[in-house]
């Protein structure tokens, strides 16, 4: 009497979600609270934590009060598209950072923290 028993662990899917886009657009800040109340209360402060997350000097944000366009704004917001391959460009990076310069830095921040971790499991066992 052979009996042939199969023992297998349910696996789980793996769903890589890389994208050639942002993952959240630019008025999309309060889609996380405490950055976006944070960036609110003391813009300095975030902009400052946010280029530490982005792998930049702690202080190169302060540098954008010496230019007409945000300099330190554009160029974090063009390395982080470069960084993950989002389309865009420097045109719409100016132009983001002249107008909607908070906004722009929440986005950054938001894109960070979603791309740190970019893969997402999902359980298949039924």
């Amino acid at each position: 009497m052979s009996e042939n028993m199969v023992v297998t662990q349910p696996r789980p899917f793996i769903m890589n979600t890389v994208s050639n886009q942002w993952t959240s657009g630019i008025c999309d800040c309060l889609q996380d609270l405490p950055q976006c109340c944070l960036a609110f209360w003391c813009l300095p402060c975030f902009t400052c934590m946010t280029a530490r997350e982005a792998g930049e000097c702690l202080c190169l944000p302060l540098l954008d009060a010496f230019g007409l366009i945000p300099p330190m704004t554009t160029a974090l917001r063009v390395s982080v598209r470069q960084r993950y391959g989002i389309e865009g460009t420097i045109c719409k990076d100016c132009v983001y950072a002249f107008f909607c310069g908070p906004c722009t830095w929440c986005q950054i921040a938001r894109e960070i923290k979603t791309r740190k971790n970019p893969i997402t499991f999902v359980n298949t066992a039924a």
